[in-house]
């Protein structure tokens, strides 16, 4: 990861061009100084990334499941102290940029563990009605608690990253936001004290619940950071640690109870009832745009314009009736990719639609979206017609949600009701069946170009060469790899080898062309135009070549059987990481292709895998 983060921060201008990044489940999200600095028709081309989007004031670059392991990577090359950069042509934002820039600022750190809580709280829902656990047992009682908290003390949460977008203190907004949850203040509102008996220095307070509000911490928090900035450049420095967040703390909470607050609560109030309103007057319409143009919000990073709303439609009215409409978008997608699996005959592809079907099963769409789906066209266009469709039985029946979370498979457990499965669990069941099924047919028919079929009277002359084991082991297949990379079919085709002895040697006749520094893996060259990766271990450049021993250099020929490499199986798995040997083929690959010889267990020397070539052209 670490070479793909340098080659990500070479493209965007280096490290001093970043303002800030964050990341969600697959994408960095870089908003850069001057982004005119960034190279994306290279960055494009780079292996490891999906795509590069810019939108909302974003540079956003999609990983795929990788990305938190990039993120780290970059972020400890950022800890060096930031030089300056010229930022006379920096891009002026416009409003709506800023707002999309702000949203996913402050809701994208705790994305994870929002959408855990809100399947937590979704399979208790499904436990409930099917009678598996009681509402007054324990362990229903642990389970909640522990699906219900993030929710509960959102405010908190928000106060923190709001603190940290706005550039303030994180603790000081931390501290607003659990002021307004506070036992003596919860106490106080569900007492019934009015403003008439309560008061702040003669300023009628008025209580409100804050518990799980979204909107009212988030202004406080913006005008704290405000504050603080001021209070810091007119304080002396020998008390400033002290007396910023003594006054911020003074000013901002009473600030907040007597103004900021019932301001923003009657505002998101408001927010709900209008959203309500529209929802009731087209439904069905609703479902149509929302499920056919989703993933092109998501395309360009709109759609975090509709978190705010979906949690203050949670906050105010207790259930959320947008979100459901977003399932049937979700699994189109699915949908699509798996008729691109079925139907193809490129071995690569299917491989990599399989995995992006289990991906955006779990509500990650991004890899069939950039890896298959949108490449090919027609998939992400069935997709979107199949989302609508099902978009419109999701809304006649007007389902919500009751938690928040990813649009995912766990989805259908938190549109559960209180009173139990209802009607509108199973219109949500068929619509989004609907928009699957669609989609699958569609693309499956209708989705990928026709196969020319080579006129029998011309053949296309192959030849095949035998590749054996370079160690004896149990086979796997790649797509059972834990690593997306490989799994994916992205590094080409290829087999896995978990080793049972500790010498590598060479599967075929070849040249060495490359052997990493921290020697755990090596290319070889073959006789046959192809050039075979073996790579040992997974996420093992992280051992800096520890328990490696190359015994060859790069330039050298090697035979078939001849030993390449010791490797310390043992201290590998001690040291927490996988040793599986993976071959794939990688310069050549496209024309080639491989027939397993063998399953299960294999000895050093065994033929592992017909290598199929196109001829190589003879020389004059």
């Amino acid at each position: 990861m670490e070479e793909l983060a340098n080659t990500i921060l070479s493209n965007i201008g280096g490290k001093d061009n970043i303002e800030s990044l964050v990341h969600c489940a697959t994408r960095l999200r870089f908003k850069l100084k001057n982004s005119n600095l960034a190279q994306t028709a290279e960055l494009k081309k780079t292996p490891g990334v999906l795509m590069v989007v810019e939108s909302g004031g974003q540079y956003q670059v999609v990983i795929g499941n990788d990305v938190a392991k990039v993120f780290a990577a970059i972020e400890k090359q950022r800890q060096q102290a930031e030089k300056s950069v010229d930022v006379s042509s920096r891009d002026k934002e416009t409003l709506f940029s800023r707002f999309i820039d702000v949203v996913s600022g402050i809701f994208t750190p705790f994305l994870g563990v929002m959408a855990a809580s809100g399947i937590l709280k979704g399979l208790l829902a499904l436990a409930l009605a099917c009678h598996w656990m009681t509402a007054d047992s324990g362990a229903y009682h642990v389970l909640y608690a522990a699906s219900d908290a993030l929710f509960f003390f959102l405010p908190i949460v928000l106060a923190y990253t709001a603190g940290q977008k706005f550039g303030g203190s994180p603790f000081i907004t931390m501290a607003i936001g659990a002021a307004l949850l506070h036992p003596t203040i919860r106490s106080l509102f569900a007492s019934g004290s009015t403003g008439a008996s309560l008061n702040f220095f003669g300023l009628p307070l008025t209580l409100l619940d804050y518990g799980s509000s979204v909107m009212p911490v988030i202004f406080a928090a913006w005008f704290s950071c405000l504050l603080e900035k001021r209070v810091q450049a007119r304080i002396p420095a020998a008390i400033r640690n002290l007396a910023t967040p003594l006054l911020c703390l003074v000013i901002t909470v009473p600030l907040t109870f007597l103004l900021i607050g019932p301001l923003a609560t009657q505002a998101s109030h408001g927010l709900a009832a209008g959203y309500q309103w529209l929802y009731a007057l087209f439904p069905v319409l609703a479902g149509a745009v929302m499920g056919s143009l989703w993933q092109v919000f998501v395309i360009f990073g709109l759609h975090w314009g509709f978190i705010p709303l979906m949690l203050n439609n949670l906050s105010v009215l207790g259930y959320d009736s947008m979100l459901p409409l977003l399932l049937p978008a979700v699994m189109g997608q699915v949908g699509a990719v798996l008729g691109v699996m079925l139907r193809s005959r490129d071995s690569k592809q299917r491989s990599l639609a399989a995995s992006a079907a289990t991906a955006g099963l779990f509500g990650i769409t991004e890899p069939a979206i950039y890896g298959i789906n949108l490449p090919a066209k027609r998939p992400f266009l069935f997709a979107c017609i199949g989302g609508a469709l099902g978009g419109m039985v999701v809304g006649y029946v007007q389902s919500k949600v009751y938690s928040m979370g990813l649009v995912s498979v766990f989805t259908f457990a938190q549109i559960i009701p209180p009173s139990g499965v209802d009607g509108s669990v199973w219109g949500t069941f068929i619509g989004t069946g609907i928009a699957c099924l669609f989609a699958l047919l569609a693309t499956f028919f209708f989705g990928l170009p026709a196969t020319v079929k080579t006129s029998p009277r011309h053949p296309v002359q192959t030849e095949q060469h035998t590749i054996l084991s370079p160690i004896s082991g149990n086979i796997r297949q790649l797509s059972s790899i834990h690593d997306t990379a490989f799994a994916s079919g992205a590094l080409g085709a290829g087999i896995a080898i978990h080793p049972t002895t500790n010498s590598l040697h060479a599967p075929c006749a070849g040249s060495i062309s490359g052997v990493q520094p921290s020697g755990h893996a090596l290319t070889l060259h073959t006789e046959h135009g192809v050039e075979i990766l073996i790579h040992v271990g997974i996420n093992t450049i992280h051992l800096q070549g520890q328990h490696f021993h190359p015994q060859i250099a790069p330039g050298q020929r090697v035979t078939a059987g001849q030993l390449l490499m010791h490797i310390d199986r043992e201290a590998i798995q001690a040291a927490g990481y996988d040793p599986t040997v993976l071959l794939t083929l990688c310069q050549g690959a496209d024309k080639a292709s491989i027939q397993l010889l063998q399953a299960g267990q294999v000895q050093t020397g065994d033929p592992l895998f017909l290598l199929h070539t196109e001829p190589l052209p003879t020389q004059a």
